[in-house]
């Protein structure tokens, strides 16, 4: 695998949540330097060394409301 794909959302309570895609990797942190130090900890776990990827990519997903 060359590459995993995280969406990166603001949480509600403040902070950040991170959900890999097509992978069972969820992560969470106030700040984006401590969510990123949680993903690589996340993946490496996920991983076995052989099929770790080589890049972790962040999709920022910022959802906003307007009312009409």
């Amino acid at each position: 695998m060359k590459e995993i794909i995280f969406t990166v959302e603001e949480a509600l309570e403040g902070g950040f949540i991170a959900k890999a895609l097509g992978e069972s990797i969820f992560t969470e942190a106030e700040t984006r330097e401590e969510l990123r130090k949680n993903m690589k900890e996340a993946v490496e776990c996920h991983f076995d060394s052989g099929a770790m990827p080589k890049i972790i990519r962040l999709h920022m997903v910022k959802e906003e409301i307007i009312a009409i």
